[in-house]
């Protein structure tokens, strides 16, 4: 005789589901909606600091996920032991609870879902985060970080971005900090096609970022990095020219536009150097974009005469219009980011009742 498998129905109606256990998944964070760029960028993750973060962090958990971006830094623990909040300050050694949000169970679920879908970033509908928790997962997966719940949900995620933008028509102009960026250069010069920008970082965001210039018309690029063989790469690829970090002073006065998207433990530009290049430059100012965290360009350039500096808290503008355009679409991406973090919860429960229904029996032959 066949026995049939128990349904999801059936398994909730037990009385041991009656009352399950909130789903043991949790996030600490700040973004650019609950701290400025100074304050994000002390709870930056530094080249070659994530391995000690996650060490410190899997002290705290038995699931662990690092979400780290320009925009936001966020710790998601499963099989949480004692308080995240605690675990968050004391992997970066800053008190910084003013400026943290702390979601739990469903909405934990649900808040990955709409970062995944670039619903909670700066820019709305922007598609870099779908790849950037894509890498986190993995990231966490390769080290042994994560099991069961921290794998479903992250599936999950990814799976409700993915239908975000192909159901609600977010992702039929590709828009990301880069964009909004470029965009700016263009509202404080005008045409760009005869003027030269210049890019610091090699990676994908200045990849992003060369893309959007050259669209824009932008004729002359100079990609500047402190490995000189990326800056090359990356000017073969899409064209331009490449510069090594230790000329930047020399190719600085050329450049109309400059956009900072690079990693470093300090400030690749200061003012005098600014000062110096202006210099040679009568009557033409300078914009820069700084787009990294932490900041690369130092605070005083803004005090230069002739130089416009600009963070990432400064394309709030940019980033209310993106949002009007986008408006319509956001009840039904909201309502899929609803759909799937309710299957998620259905998951969860019909787990639960499975543990509880078998628990029992497994205790009692263990008697025997």
């Amino acid at each position: 005789m066949t026995l049939a498998c128990p349904t999801a129905r059936a398994l909730l109606a037990q009385p041991h589901a009656a009352h399950p256990t909130p789903l043991d998944f949790v996030v600490v964070g700040l973004n650019h909606q609950t701290a400025p760029v100074e304050v994000r960028e002390r709870a930056a993750v530094r080249a070659g600091e994530e391995e000690a973060l996650l060490e410190h962090l899997s002290l705290h958990a038995g699931e662990v996920m690092l979400l780290a971006t320009c925009n936001r830094t966020e710790i998601y623990l499963a099989g949480v032991q004692g308080d995240p909040v605690s675990a968050f300050e004391g992997a970066w050694g800053y008190a910084l609870e003013g400026h943290l949000y702390v979601h739990r169970g469903d909405a934990a679920v649900a808040h990955l879902y709409r970062v995944a879908a670039g619903l909670d970033s700066l820019v709305i509908g922007e598609t870099q985060i779908q790849g950037q928790v894509k890498r986190a997962w993995q990231q966490a997966h390769a080290r042994g970080l994560c099991g069961k719940v921290l794998n479903k949900v992250a599936q999950g995620a990814l799976a409700a971005g993915k239908r975000v933008r192909s159901e609600t028509g977010l992702s039929d102009r590709v828009v990301s900090v880069s964009s909004a960026a470029v965009e700016l250069a263009q509202a404080a010069l005008g045409d760009l096609t005869r003027r030269t920008a210049l890019i610091l970082g090699a990676g994908e965001t200045a990849e992003l970022t060369l893309t959007h210039l050259r669209a824009a018309g932008v004729g002359d690029v100079i990609v500047v990095n402190r490995t000189a063989e990326r800056a090359r790469q990356l000017a073969d690829r899409l064209g331009g020219r490449a510069c090594a970090a230790e000329y930047l002073h020399e190719v600085l006065p050329e450049a109309d536009v400059v956009i900072a998207s690079s990693a470093a433990p300090h400030y690749v530009l200061n003012g005098e150097g600014v000062q110096e290049a202006l210099a040679g430059r009568p009557e033409r100012p300078m914009f820069l974009i700084d787009i990294s965290v932490p900041r690369i360009l130092n605070p005083e350039i803004g005090s230069v005469p002739g130089a416009h500096l600009y963070n990432l808290d400064d394309l709030t503008a940019i980033v209310s219009r993106n949002l009007q355009s986008r408006r319509a679409a956001l009840p039904h991406a909201d309502a899929i980011i609803r759909e799937a973090a309710a299957d998620l919860a259905r998951w969860h429960l019909t787990r639960e009742a499975q543990q509880a229904r078998y628990a029992p029996r497994e205790l009692a032959v263990a008697s025997d």
